[in-house]
């Protein structure tokens, strides 16, 4: 018999954003707007309503709107024994909120929790610092896209590697190969010019200015699957009429040229 979850988890983020809830609302609560600056989303809009985010080829997590109350709450369960390939009562389910709070001069905070409970093995707190460390950065993703692209649609683009090494190392490989200065500086790559918007624990923010503009957001994670071995990648939102076709176009361009600086050093 699977011990009954009782070791909690919870993590907490806020972030003042531009935009009237509303138009926040947009952005956290629809299928398009969380397409827009996290991941591939699948969303129901409304109470009870089916959610799924896609994690890549095959992979993601499934889950349901506890609560709609548009545009200041929402709250969503995603199963999270599923998703980690345990037994239905050996991990509660894994609860998030949102909060919005209008504040003066056009602007909102989001509040975040995400919280659940385990049996406290030690695999369950590598998982949350490890989501704490993913999950955070996306909320300069969500403040970058309302203060330059809100309410636009984005083609999503994203691409990744393995290459031997910890992740710190293939972090400072995957920055030098790229040009990522300090936050200000410029980038270009591959033609892909923009701005340095955010340096993190092995992740950066570019915003992008052409050929097409949007987000590129870069990172390296240990892969506890690949032995010796850490992933680089990219995930590009772009925001224009044509940009499905120039993401057609960039990610097998983009692979080609991740495993070609991989291949040279």
């Amino acid at each position: 018999m699977s011990p009954t979850p009782h070791v909690p988890y919870r993590l907490e983020f806020s972030v003042e954003v531009p935009g009237t809830p509303e138009e926040v609302w947009e952005a956290i609560a629809t299928a398009r707007g969380l397409s827009a600056w996290f991941l591939p989303t699948e969303l129901e809009e409304r109470e009870g309503g089916a959610l799924h985010f896609s994690m890549g080829p095959e992979m993601g997590s499934d889950g349901h709107v506890t609560r709609w109350e548009p545009p200041h709450r929402l709250a969503y369960e995603e199963d999270w024994a599923a998703l980690m390939g345990k037994e239905p009562d050996e991990l509660s389910p894994m609860t998030s909120e949102f909060l919005v709070e209008a504040r003066s001069g056009g602007t909102c905070v989001v509040r975040v929790t995400t919280s659940g409970f385990g049996t406290g093995a030690d695999w369950e707190q590598e998982f949350w610092d490890d989501m704490e460390l993913g999950w955070k950065p996306f909320f300069d993703n969500l403040r970058l896209y309302l203060s330059h692209f809100p309410g636009q649609e984005a083609a999503q683009l994203e691409v990744s590697v393995e290459r031997p090494g910890d992740a710190d190392a293939v972090w400072a490989w995957l920055r030098a190969s790229m040009g990522l200065g300090e936050v200000g500086d410029a980038v270009d790559v591959r033609g892909t010019t923009g701005t340095v918007e955010r340096l993190g624990e092995r992740q950066a923010l570019v915003r992008l200015a052409g050929p097409v503009p949007g987000l590129l957001s870069v990172y390296a994670y240990d892969h506890a699957e690949a032995d010796g071995c850490s992933t680089a990648g990219v995930r590009a939102y772009h925001y224009a009429d044509d940009a499905a076709a120039f993401v057609a176009r960039e990610e097998p361009a983009w692979r080609e040229w991740l495993e070609q600086q991989a291949s040279r050093s």
